[in-house]
């Protein structure tokens, strides 16, 4: 759920208005102004993502609970620890997404000349 609000706060908005849809964005703002709130704490919206994955992490891979042991529904053996292992894997393929339309997209751009 944290890793949404980085998606929602940085990297959509720059997708749209790259693919020339700003005004999508501009009626998205209009519609839901938290919006803008998001993207002016965006520091703090990546440090909580970042420190609920890392806490998620420890869960799943670290843990010495009963519930990760062997035969456990943590354990990557049982199908609901597989499927909380994909989607821990995912949610951090889009909080690097997140992180890098927010602070390297524009310096990479300007690099390259766009």
């Amino acid at each position: 759920m944290a890793v949404s609000g980085t998606l929602l706060c940085c990297a959509l908005p720059m997708t749209l208005v790259a693919l020339g849809a700003g005004s999508v964005v501009a009626s998205t703002v209009s519609v839901a102004p938290w919006l803008t709130v998001l993207s002016a704490h965006k520091a703090w919206v990546f440090l909580v993502a970042g420190g609920m994955l890392l806490a998620s992490y420890r869960v799943l891979y670290r843990s010495d609970a009963p519930t990760c042991r062997v035969g456990g529904v943590c354990h990557p053996s049982h199908p609901f620890g597989r499927w909380m292992r994909r989607t821990f894997q995912l949610s951090v393929l889009l909080y690097l997404i997140g992180l890098s339309a927010a602070y390297l997209a524009l310096p990479v751009s300007e690099a390259l000349g766009f």
